[in-house]
């Protein structure tokens, strides 16, 4: 036991690729029962014993803050801009233009569905989220396959195998996609940056480096920002892929292994990481302008020490929104990053930001509307409501005990004036975005962990076994 919790482990609960747990936190859990379904570099023998098994749910998280509505705002409306287009979703996490109510989806329907490669199955995982430039659409395997489709019709235009097969890098799951300027840049686990023509797949150059690259990439106009395992963020000249800075945050011996890209705007990068830093660079230099940490611990919560930026920030009208696994959700200011205000709720989502308010889901499963402005909480939706949690013993006595098959999900996007969120019962949720009030579900044909991206008059979701649908 004691070599095994000096290895990183992997939690896999019914989202696979959730956490990976160092020494740290093992010690720490090392009291409790989810100690023994840690799986410290497993042996093909224990995989069974150590991974939870598809359609269950491992219950690591359980904070003791309880969120209320603020009574100030009961029966307080807000306002919601109109829908409009998205003509493109260059990296991942956002579009090109922020829009914060999308025109697609409107008829809330399955158009087509097409496999995209390996699927998620322990040593691959299917992490990358697509991005567009509103002809085509750009997706990545669970083995850093890489390949081009039709927006309109889903025909595939390309497809390239970037696995480069070493026996060190049996797991290179991870990395991302990236669009600029006719060129898709590629990051991995397999520990390499490439630039592809993104009208052929075409390799134009490629660096390699010496830790696995987990999140996707962000380009400005002269430059493509990646982040490793290590808190490290590299920023790579775009035309050659020479290494130009690099920058070191605090080091984590536990981390998840869902990592949000970096945000670029006005000639600095918002670089969030593991250690509930999130750090304003110079994306010239790499020079610090302001650093926050989001970051809370409770003496009952061993898990809030998992302290990640695994939703991707925003930036919408001066302010940055970030939130952490550990319990904070804060609101920035862009040029000191000062805080505007904070709520105590832990997600790995990216929020969304929609005129007067931003929505985020947390990890229980509830969606939260919070005032724009304020920080205050209009409403909380349980998504998972109506779910049975427990069960009694036998003939309904005795201890209460947990059931498996509680869905985790990923959003939201606001599309056609519908909350739309992805679960891992392989659902698509629309939700009203006035009340939190469930209205339509539609079946995606897998279990979907990716927040869904807009694209014209589509949403596109990527699934966990491989199949990217589009949704007209």
């Amino acid at each position: 036991m004691e070599n095994a919790l000096m290895n990183l482990s992997k939690v896999k609960s019914k989202a696979p690729s959730l956490l990976v747990l160092g020494v740290a936190v093992a010690l720490s859990l090392s009291g409790c029962s989810t100690v023994s379904r840690l799986n410290p570099l497993k042996g093909k023998n224990a995989e069974d014993s150590a991974v939870a098994s598809q359609g269950k749910r491992i219950s690591i998280v359980a904070f003791d803050q309880q969120l209320q509505p603020s009574k100030s705002l009961k029966g307080v409306g807000y306002y919601l801009p109109a829908p409009a287009a998205v003509d493109n979703w260059p990296v991942a996490g956002g579009p090109g233009v922020v829009v914060e109510n999308a025109a697609a989806a409107s008829d809330f329907r399955v158009a087509w569905s097409k496999g995209i490669g390996a699927r998620s199955k322990g040593v691959t995982e299917v992490l990358a989220q697509p991005v567009s430039d509103g002809k085509t659409i750009y997706v990545m395997d669970g083995e850093a396959r890489v390949s081009a489709f039709d927006v309109n019709s889903g025909a595939q235009v390309w497809s390239v195998d970037l696995n480069p097969r070493l026996k060190r890098d049996k797991t290179g799951f991870g990395g991302g996609l990236a669009l600029s300027d006719g060129k898709l840049y590629v990051t991995s686990g397999y520990r390499f940056i490439k630039a592809l023509d993104a009208s052929t797949g075409a390799q134009l150059w490629e660096k390699a480096v010496d830790t696995q690259l987990h999140a996707a990439p962000t380009v400005d106009a002269t430059h493509v920002f990646a982040s490793d395992v290590d808190n490290q963020i590299f920023a790579f000249d775009k035309s050659t892929g020479e290494m130009v800075w690099t920058y070191q945050a605090m080091a984590e011996p536990a981390r998840l292994l869902k990592t949000s890209a970096p945000i670029v705007a006005n000639d600095v990068v918002y670089a969030p990481f593991s250690s509930g830093e999130l750090v304003a660079l110079s994306a010239a230099t790499g020079d610090p302008v302001w650093s926050q940490t989001l970051a809370q611990s409770t003496r009952t919560n061993a898990m809030s020490q998992i302290r990640d930026i695994s939703g991707r920030p925003v930036l919408a009208g001066g302010v940055v929104f970030a939130a952490s696994h550990s319990g904070v959700f804060q609101a920035m200011d862009v040029r000191t990053g000062n805080p505007k205000w904070k709520v105590d709720v832990d997600s790995i989502n990216t929020p969304w930001v929609a005129g007067d308010v931003v929505f985020i889901i947390s990890l229980q499963g509830e969606l939260v509307c919070i005032s724009r402005e304020s920080g205050q909480v209009y409403w909380i939706k349980d998504l998972n409501e109506g779910i049975q949690k427990t069960k009694k013993g036998f003939f309904g006595l005795g201890r209460e005990k947990k059931v498996g098959k509680i869905p985790l999900w990923s959003g939201p996007v606001l599309a056609s004036n519908r909350l739309v969120i992805v679960n891992s019962e392989g659902e698509a949720v629309a939700f009203d975005p006035k009340s939190g009030e469930r209205k339509e579900t539609i079946k995606l044909g897998g279990a979907a962990f990716i927040t869904p991206i807009v694209v014209g008059d589509k949403l596109f979701v990527v699934t966990d076994d491989a199949k990217l649908v589009a949704i007209r």
